[in-house]
């Protein structure tokens, strides 16, 4: 099982988004268990803990906002580096938004040139269109195979991630809200 990290806009309204995905990729089943945290700055305080264990980061910036491609360097990347336990993480930035490239603000190269300079792979998409969507997450799946510490990292981190996630749904379901 490999453990994702996504901070981006893709999250729900509560902070965080949990979410398990089947993927086969170089003849491996795997399990992905993806943290889908909102790159919101009011969910900072509660999403710094997920970064602790996950083998892969996925920052994605959309290219019709030059602020969410700033964001990048001015907050994401030091995110990452206060928060990840796992020196050999993979990194992936991923540009999205391509469908709309009539109000594209962030090129292809500069992001590109972004992801070069912080050791990152690289990829664009579009949500919208699906493309490269699967590609992503393939790609950041073969280069985590190819690091075993991040295998052998894996197995206990997602353990204990996933009894935190449980410890989460038991409280949530247990917590009355102001209507109630």
């Amino acid at each position: 099982m490999l453990m994702l990290l996504v901070p981006c806009t893709w999250a729900l309204c509560t902070g965080v988004d949990f979410k398990i995905k089947f993927l086969t990729v170089g003849g491996k089943k795997l399990k992905l268990t993806i943290w889908d945290t909102a790159g919101q700055e009011r969910f900072r305080t509660i999403t710094s803990s997920y970064y602790r264990g996950a083998q892969g980061i996925i920052l994605v910036y959309d290219v019709t906002k030059r602020e969410s491609f700033s964001n990048l360097a001015d907050v994401w990347t030091k995110e990452i580096e206060a928060n990840s336990t796992n020196k050999d993480c993979i990194k992936m930035l991923v540009g999205n938004k391509v469908d709309k490239d009539d109000e594209r603000m962030v090129t292809r190269e500069e992001g590109l040139a972004f992801a070069e300079e912080s050791g990152c792979l690289f990829l664009e998409s579009s949500a919208k269109t699906r493309e490269n969507v699967e590609k992503c997450f393939e790609e950041l799946a073969l280069k985590i195979l190819e690091v075993p510490s991040l295998l052998e990292e894996g197995s206990s981190s997602v353990v204990k991630r996933n009894n935190l996630k449980q410890k989460q749904e038991s409280h949530a379901k247990n917590s009355y809200g102001c209507c109630q």
